[in-house]
């Protein structure tokens, strides 16, 4: 098997067809896209602030779980990619939650430096208008 922070290029398939070291017993847990992949919410473990959302297959969630750090699968450049490997922009994991259906993660981190790509904390930094229908009594 390869090392933990060993690049596997290629498209994620479903369920266990793809190599990974994923307990089994956690992957049969995971409902995942036609695209093997299962949705991450990440947030930063001391305040709840949902930092970015990513994607997970079988092998970047085991590679999370046992390294400790934020490993997604990048679907524009079809590979993992450990969070800060180059930008310096760490995430270190604290927990990792499987939500009630089994089709997305929620993973609590230290996050070092910005969480997006642009430079910001949290990727969610564009505010859209909201129109609240009035309370009734």
């Amino acid at each position: 098997m390869p090392a933990p922070d060993a690049p596997l290029t290629g498209a994620p398939v479903p369920g266990p067809a793809r190599p990974s070291r994923l307990d089994p017993a956690i992957a049969a847990k995971l409902r995942r896209t036609p695209d093997g992949l299962v949705a991450a919410v990440v947030r930063a473990h001391d305040t709840g602030e949902v930092l970015m959302v990513a994607w997970m297959d079988d092998e970047a969630l085991h590679r999370t779980l046992t390294t400790g750090r934020a490993t997604y699968w990048s679907r524009s450049r079809g590979e993992y990619w450990v969070k800060g490997a180059t930008s310096g922009n760490h995430q270190y994991v604290r927990s990792v939650a499987l939500d009630c259906d089994g089709d997305a993660l929620l993973v609590s981190v230290e996050q070092v430096g910005a969480a997006c790509h642009t430079g910001q904390r949290t990727c969610f930094f564009t505010e859209l208008p909201v129109s609240s229908p009035e309370a009734t009594p």
